[in-house]
């Protein structure tokens, strides 16, 4: 189990670094290319990979429940609707900055399932979320000369991100993931076809399509390494090392943009991340408290 769990640590890396490089590949197309152009074509190719996935275990397909369908069908709309806000942030804050704020979403995840799915919360991830809340006051200041519709964007993408999170815990387990992954990209897919209709289309440059090809290519190994990680170890375990990508963000961003952050941010940052993996790891005590008693019951 040690070594699986150290596998899965590395799996979780990976796939939080591929997603922070194409992160690092759409903000540089968003020189080139109108940002609903971008989810289109990211999302055709994406959707293609998917269906190629999807076609192979149809027969899996029998017997799904019209609720798991319509949380699919929340879950796809919140994914198109995260993706838009984010690129509004990324295209014009710092990256290192925006995926900062992003890292609360397990916080808010946790709230939300608290309130809406009332799943128990005690005192002290209650504690851990609102410091956490904290340090993202830090890095956008609301009220502050800082303070941009951009920073809003960031936080709309969270709020987004956490409504998709919470309808896939309420997925059951006969709903095969690939199904949700394929929905997801087919949404943020037509998302960007109709957004694109307001759009003047643009043709990329040859670094502009091995930009395109780069944020399609990362954003797929992203996914495959972070599934590798939660089937390979320990959940509890490999899901603090999700953080890594606000490392992998301040470098990409300081060798990429020239950006490095300001102390606020770091200390935010820091504050984020520290709440977050407790609350990771009291919920994972939480769980295995309830699966030993459920065990002696």
């Amino acid at each position: 189990m040690k070594d699986d769990n150290i596998r899965a640590a590395l799996f979780m890396m990976l796939g939080t670094g591929a997603y922070t490089i194409n992160d690092v590949f759409l903000k540089l197309l968003g020189s080139e290319l109108p940002m609903f152009q971008i989810l289109f074509l990211r999302g055709l190719v994406v959707t293609l990979f998917f269906g190629v996935l999807l076609w192979q275990v149809r027969d899996q397909m029998t017997g799904l429940a019209r609720k798991d369908m319509g949380l699919v069908v929340l879950r796809s709309l919140a994914e198109a609707a995260a993706a838009y806000f984010f690129l509004h942030a990324l295209f014009n804050m710092p990256l290192a900055n925006l995926t900062a704020i992003l890292q609360v979403i397990p916080l808010t995840v946790a709230l939300a399932a608290f309130v809406v799915l009332k799943e128990p919360l005690g005192w002290r991830r209650m504690s851990a979320i609102m410091i956490g809340f904290c340090g993202v006051l830090l890095i956008v200041r609301p009220g502050a000369e800082g303070f941009t519709v951009y920073s809003l964007s960031a936080l709309m993408s969270v709020a987004m991100i956490t409504i998709r999170d919470l309808a896939t815990r309420m997925l059951g387990r006969s709903m095969p993931s690939v199904m949700v992954a394929f929905t997801a990209s087919c949404g943020v897919m037509l998302f960007g076809g109709l957004g694109s209709l307001t759009e003047i289309w643009a043709i990329p440059s040859a670094l502009g399509w091995i930009w395109l090809l780069g944020a399609t290519g990362f954003i797929i190994a992203g996914y495959y390494f972070v599934i590798l990680a939660m089937r390979v170890g320990e959940l509890t375990f490999a899901a603090p090392f999700r953080y890594a990508a606000l490392l992998f963000a301040l470098v990409a961003g300081w060798l990429v943009f020239d950006e490095w952050p300001d102390a606020l941010t770091f200390i935010g940052s820091g504050i984020i991340v520290a709440t977050g993996i407790y609350t990771l790891y009291r919920e994972g005590k939480m769980r295995r408290i309830a699966r030993l008693n459920a065990q002696a019951g």
